[in-house]
């Protein structure tokens, strides 16, 4: 597990495929006071509801043979969507408050979706990298769970 140190006025994101939540550090590195800042839900319905279509077939012009295609996975792109917009809003709030530092914690299908959307930062905030889902834990527990990476002393 790796050590970070959240300051005051820090952004923390919080997200899966489906929720965001950012917070702001109101309290010091010592004692976390996570205020909630944005809250966006989005539930997705699985793929069965999502697709129509049977998969396709591709046909060789070379001996004829054919050959099926992987489905599209609806559920899995909405949430990549779903992810990619919450980049761009969390790009617009780092610009605005310019905070000391950026924590996001994502599990890491989410976070490697995010890093993709993010590219190179804006800002000069560093940035800690958390993979876990902790999304669906109250702030409570998500505090405690921020304290415990906190380096000894």
């Amino acid at each position: 597990m790796s050590r970070t140190i959240i300051p005051n006025k820090a952004l923390i994101l919080v997200c899966d495929g489906a929720k965001a939540l950012v917070f702001e550090n109101a309290g010091d590195a010592q004692a976390l006071n996570l205020k909630p800042l944005v809250i966006e839900v989005e539930p997705h319905k699985p793929t069965r509801e999502l697709g129509s279509d049977r998969p396709t077939r591709v046909y060789d012009s070379m001996d004829g043979s054919r050959s099926g295609t992987d489905e599209t996975d609806w559920h899995e792109q909405a949430e990549a969507d779903f992810l990619v917009g919450v980049a761009r809003s969390l790009e617009q709030l780092v610009a605005e408050r310019r905070p000391p530092q950026l924590t996001i914690i994502a599990p890491p299908r989410s976070l490697g979706v995010l890093r993709r959307a993010l590219g190179t930062p804006s800002w000069s905030a560093p940035t800690v990298e958390i993979g876990k889902d902790l999304v669906n834990h109250p702030v409570a527990e998500i505090e405690n769970q921020l304290a415990a990476m906190r380096p000894p002393g």
